[in-house]
């Protein structure tokens, strides 16, 4: 007997690069990643066996456009508040990696106990950078001091310098270094999941399209195989920092187009 699925799982996009660091483009990201989605390039299928075209519960709950940037947290955090409400869980495209701290802040209301899985070449620890606590390289402190999880899991990482590694100590991260990949054991999850995925943990000859290009990075496959292998529910996901300014022919867009598949499909096959 196969238990009902009272939710719906939709996309969400949030075009916003204001607190780039380095570079904008971010914000193009929703936009190109639903051309490719609807384009015909690919089917519904995802690689579970979940056909998105033919499921009612997958949406489409369109854009938060942020008018003014100083707002941006109260206009993410009010829009994810108003859809969770609904008992809909989000898959999020950015944006700049900045806009998952106010979706995790509106996912902390309806889920008290919460591991977030973060795949990045980055720590994103940063107390504060160049003068902006709110900065793309800032989410996960903003995130820890809030309580917001219980866990936080890092995937990736590859950039670490001292400040970070202080960060990392201070507030309990697991963040498991390329250096040290492959992982010994696998990810084992005692509490719902929450996936940021920062398009450059990719290693940039499969993911050219980011800000920040870091050699060294994971797979395509090694990244689709963590998000098919997430032994509890998967109860929401951000797609972040695909900069279409800097993608070699669309190879970075079809790639966030692929991960948007796997991940709806892994949050739509969830029981909880």
């Amino acid at each position: 007997m196969t238990k009902h699925h009272p939710f719906n799982v939709a996309l969400l996009g949030i075009p916003f690069d204001d607190n780039s660091s380095f570079e904008r483009g971010p914000a193009l990201a929703p936009k190109v990643i639903r051309q490719v989605l609807k384009s015909g390039s690919l089917n519904g299928s995802t690689e579970l066996g979940v056909n998105l075209r033919k499921s009612q519960r997958w949406l489409d709950a369109g854009d938060v456009n942020i008018a003014i940037s100083d707002n941006f947290i109260d206009e993410i955090e009010q829009r994810c508040d108003q859809l969770l409400s609904e008992n809909t869980r989000l898959l999020t495209l950015g944006g700049d990696h900045s806009i998952s701290y106010p979706v995790l802040k509106s996912y902390g209301k309806y889920f008290e106990q919460l591991t977030i899985l973060h795949i990045d070449a980055h720590s994103d620890l940063y107390d504060c950078f160049k003068g902006n606590r709110y900065s793309n390289a800032c989410p996960f402190a903003r995130v820890m001091e809030d309580g917001l999880c219980e866990r936080l899991v890092q995937v990736g990482i590859r950039t670490l310098n001292l400040h970070q590694e202080q960060q990392i100590a201070k507030f309990n991260v697991e963040s498991l270094a390329m250096r040290h990949w492959p992982l010994a054991q696998p990810l084992v999850f005692e509490h719902p999941v929450y996936l940021s995925l920062d398009i450059d943990g990719i290693d940039p000859a499969f993911a050219p399209g980011v800000s920040h290009r870091e050699p060294g990075g994971l797979t395509t496959r090694e990244v689709i195989n963590l998000i098919h292998q997430i032994n509890m529910p998967l109860i929401g996901a951000d797609i972040v920092e695909f900069n279409p300014n800097k993608d070699i022919d669309n190879m970075t867009s079809q790639l966030a187009a692929k991960l948007v598949k796997e991940i709806a499909g892994k949050m739509l096959l969830s029981i909880t």
